[in-house]
């Protein structure tokens, strides 16, 4: 008797999605961004009443400085448009301040207020622990493995493209 593994793997509960698909890259890591996506953006409304853009102008601020809305929005890959919006949430919660810039008055200057360091901080706290549960099969050695092997493929591809 042939033996249908297909089957077997049905019956035991494991996924059906066919091989050929398991083992393209792409759509795996396609997968994996969504659930990614979905932990990250759950996990920080739940338990920091915060965004992931949140974090990326807040820690964009804290490790490179000041900086103009245009020039968050290229550190962050945040669209200018979308910017303003992420800005005035951050301002309202007194996490960062607008200034106007000395050089030029027509725009204004993202400073990292006290308040949002410590914002900062918590928010840093919370990712460690939802990136633990993301990378919860792998051990210690492979998390640092398939950091660097991601780190890598996005190097050359912002490289490249």
């Amino acid at each position: 008797m042939i033996r249908d593994e297909a089957a077997d793997r049905r019956d035991a509960g494991a996924p059906t999605t066919p091989d050929r698909l398991r083992r393209r890259a792409s759509r795996l890591l396609s997968q994996l961004t969504t659930r990614s996506d979905r932990l990250i953006t759950d996990g920080l409304a739940a338990r920091a009443d915060a965004r992931k853009w949140h974090y990326a102008v807040l820690a964009s601020l804290q490790d490179l400085g000041p900086g103009s809305q245009a020039e968050l929005s290229g550190r962050t890959g945040i669209y200018r448009s979308d910017m303003v919006g992420v800005l005035n949430e951050l301002a309202e919660r007194d996490l960062v301040a607008r200034a106007p810039d000395p050089d030029d008055r027509r725009r204004n200057i993202i400073t990292l207020s006290p308040r949002g360091r410590r914002h900062l901080c918590r928010l840093d706290e919370v990712l460690d622990d939802l990136h633990d549960e993301l990378l919860a099969p792998l051990d210690p050695a492979e998390r640092d493995q398939f950091l660097g092997l991601l780190t890598r493929l996005l190097d050359h591809h912002t490289r490249t493209h």
